[in-house]
């Protein structure tokens, strides 16, 4: 039981022991921290956009449609819309695909939610680890976005992908459970059910919490899948 316990423990802190010793090794002189953080932002900033289009691309692979594509301004939205024509510059958010059609299918929606996260099973995760492995700084700065993207997103598409699971299995005995728990942000969500004009019950807390459990677990599992694959993958990683 405590062995199991313990494997637990080591699954769930796998990614921020990484991460901690990639610091560990990739800082080493008075410029590698300068350049790591040079590469986090630039990195951030071709990431993001990315992802935003993946989104998009995930849906359209299904056999989905998208009509509208919101991506900031600061992320090039305007160069990029001379390109693709679904994409409309400004947002509330970094980016977010707030046009399209499933055609009511669960399969198509999550392919849209995930789609993105495939840049971290790869490169993301498997750059991280080499970056680590042979201390280089600016490769292990410009791989944190993209290694590290489902914590980042664990209220946002994390959740929804959990959300449309949680929500479809209560649907045959509360069909309500899929338009009121299914969002991309749960700080919203929450303020919009249980705000002064809300109406948010105790059903509504078990389904969102279960959402969020869920979209964690998919995190981790994301996260483990991505290093799996880069142990495979990269010879030095595997070395001992």
């Amino acid at each position: 039981m405590s062995m199991t316990v313990s494997n637990l423990g080591e699954w769930l802190l796998q990614p921020f022991h990484d991460g901690l010793r990639g610091m560990d090794r990739s800082l080493g002189g008075r410029v590698a921290l300068p350049l790591m953080l040079l590469a986090v932002f630039a990195s951030w900033w071709i990431y993001v956009p990315l992802h935003e289009l993946f989104h998009a691309w995930g849906c359209l692979l299904a056999g989905g449609t998208v009509t509208k594509l919101e991506i900031d301004e600061a992320y090039g939205a305007a160069w990029l819309a001379q390109y693709f024509p679904y994409i409309v510059p400004g947002s509330e958010y970094a980016g977010r695909l707030s046009g399209f059609d499933t055609g009511g299918s669960d399969a198509i929606y999550l392919s849209t939610v995930f789609f993105p996260y495939l840049l971290t099973l790869f490169p993301g995760i498997p750059a991280l680890l080499y970056a680590s492995r042979q201390g280089n700084a600016l490769l292990f700065g410009a791989a944190i976005p993209w290694a590290y993207a489902p914590f980042l997103s664990l209220t946002g598409d994390f959740y929804e992908m959990g959300s449309i699971l949680v929500s479809r299995l209560v649907s045959p005995w509360w069909p309500e459970a899929i338009d009121r728990w299914r969002a991309d942000d749960v700080p919203l969500l929450v303020e919009t059910l249980f705000g002064a004009t809300g109406n948010g019950s105790a059903a509504d807390i078990a389904g969102i919490a279960t959402g969020v459990l869920l979209g964690v677990l998919g995190a981790f599992l994301t996260y483990d899948l991505g290093a799996r694959l880069a142990r495979r993958l990269i010879k030095p990683i595997a070395a001992p």
